[in-house]
């Protein structure tokens, strides 16, 4: 391992006992280590660790109480982004920030309008061609720069900003979680593009909780835990158990699932036949059973998610049956599919999941708010039991829970948002992306929980853009591609290979065998 300050590398950048804490939180503690010129430098630790704010720190985003940073031997006073563009330094953020009511092309030249007419005008057109320049930079052609960025998925939002930070030129990048709203297509377009940008003398500071992606940038990989600095490793000593014990201090074990060993009847809860939904998708059936997890793989933008909402009535332009125990749910009726048994932990879970200035009391309440209340009243104190219990259960990380949810890491806010559902007692349940920016301790911990919950005999539906989860967990795996089901792959022959290729569309010799659900003909 690497020296404790990594004094002994040439640095281009260098934190020197850098110390930041937040209302009486300690994020880092004495964190220093070096980066080189034109490397790419992984920081990897839990939530809450200190990665992201080490990040921010030297994207001027936080102002550190004590120590020193230094840029080619330079000591640094950043006190915003501005200074940090000045000093050389561009950051992609793993929560987007744009103006939403603003076009694409008006959020890329944010604070550098292109002017006509002895600067009285904005120049409109300068401005789209350097919103195209910059997405094409990155290799996208599809983002239509006129459209508002509210009406962006997240994947786009994130390709937007990854095209601003490249586009400002600047000789240092802090990638924070960049692929963690993109497709495996997207994710692998971005890591070609950072090795370009390497290869032209950019330095990489790249934030990450996903192990290949770190194994294929990193040239070193440093490790923080609980706000300290482990250690530093080259890509040549790291291993993948080797960064994770460094990381939580103990090693994690391949999740085993139990509940395929359950015993509990595995019974049709939730029947879906010819769901459609005009753009969106088309003709999908399935079944999900009791006492099992159904994984849903797929491209970004291939339906899985618009389905998941569907199902739970958030589409009132979707056609079709859903039958939960054998008979039909109306569709478009959010308050029937929760009074009948459905939940769903969506994919953006701090925007659509939980409300991030409430507390965790109340944010657990939201669920069942006419279960907890009388005449218009909350009943608080039945609520606050509900929750401890449901917290309890879910080892959820908080000083109480009327502390903000905003205020906690990402796993955490994620089991608060699994909690409100539990809490409800749902019979079949939605998770889409559940572990997306969560830490391998707090993925490992809701992995656990999916599994518990299988093994009581509800119905979890799965939808997960990491394929190792999905083929883990799943006991069969339904591939959408272009809004179509296109396959159910049973768990024993399920690989990343064959999801792939289902997944873009590339026939495969092993796949003849694939049946398309509800149709009568090979894949």
């Amino acid at each position: 391992m690497s020296s404790n300050t990594s004094a002994n590398t040439a640095s281009f950048v260098r934190f020197d006992k850098i110390r930041k804490t937040f209302i009486g939180v300690t994020a880092l503690d004495d964190v220093s280590l070096s980066v080189t010129r034109g490397e790419c430098h992984c920081l990897m630790g839990e939530n809450g660790a200190g990665k992201s704010t080490l990040g921010k720190v030297l994207a001027g985003i936080h102002k550190p109480d004590n120590g020193s940073l230094f840029i080619d031997g330079v000591e640094q006073h950043l006190s915003s982004p501005a200074d940090a563009l000045r000093a050389g330094v561009g950051m992609v953020h793993q929560e987007l920030a744009f103006c939403p009511d603003l076009s694409v092309a008006e959020n890329l030249s944010m604070g550098s309008y292109p002017r006509h007419l002895a600067g009285l005008a904005v120049d409109r057109g300068a401005m789209r061609a350097r919103a195209i320049e910059m997405l094409t930079r990155i290799g996208v052609t599809s983002i239509d720069v006129d459209q508002s960025m509210r009406l962006l998925t997240t994947a786009q939002e994130q390709l937007v900003q990854i095209a601003s930070a490249v586009g400002t030129n600047a000789k240092i990048i802090v990638f924070d979680e960049p692929t963690s709203s993109l497709s495996q297509v997207d994710a692998t377009r971005l890591m070609e593009l950072i090795e370009d940008l390497k290869s032209r003398g950019v330095t990489i500071v790249y934030v990450s909780h996903r192990m290949p992606e770190v194994f294929r940038l990193g040239d070193r990989i440093s490790v923080l835990r609980d706000g300290k600095y482990v250690g530093t490793l080259t890509r040549e000593e790291a291993s993948e158990q080797r960064v994770v014990q460094m990381m939580i201090g103990r090693t994690v074990d391949v999740y085993n699932p139990q509940y395929l060993s359950s015993e509990v009847p595995k019974q049709v809860k939730l029947r879906v036949t010819n769901l459609s939904s005009p753009g969106r998708f088309s003709d999908v059936s399935f079944e999900a059973r009791t006492g099992e997890i159904v994984g849903f793989a797929g491209l970004v933008g291939s339906g899985r998610s618009e389905i998941a909402q569907a199902v739970f009535g958030l589409d009132h332009r979707a056609t079709g049956l859903v039958q939960l125990d054998d008979s039909p749910l109306p569709l478009g009726d959010i308050r029937q599919a929760k009074r009948r048994g459905i939940g769903l932990v969506p994919e953006d879970r701090k925007r659509q999941g939980l409300v991030l200035g409430m507390s965790c009391l109340e944010n657990f309440t939201l669920a069942m708010l006419e279960r907890l209340s009388s005449f218009g009243v909350l009943k608080k104190a039945e609520a606050r039991v509900k929750a401890v219990q449901q917290f309890d259960r879910l080892s959820v990380k908080a000083p109480t829970v009327d502390t903000s949810v905003g205020t906690l890491s990402g796993g955490n806010q994620q089991k608060v948002a699994l909690a409100k559902w539990l809490g409800r007692g749902c019979r079949v349940l939605i998770v889409d992306e559940p572990t997306r920016g969560v830490d391998v301790g707090a993925k490992a911990a809701i992995h656990q929980i999916l599994d518990d919950l299988a093994t009581e005999g509800i119905a979890v539906i799965m939808i997960s853009s990491e394929l190792p989860e999905l083929i883990n967990l799943s006991s069969r795996i339904l591939v959408m591609r272009e809004g179509k089901l296109v396959a159910e792959v049973p768990r024993q022959r399920a690989t990343q290979e064959t999801i792939v290729k289902l997944m873009s569309g590339v026939k495969a010799e092993s796949d003849e065998t694939l049946f398309r659900p509800a149709m009568n003909e090979f894949v």
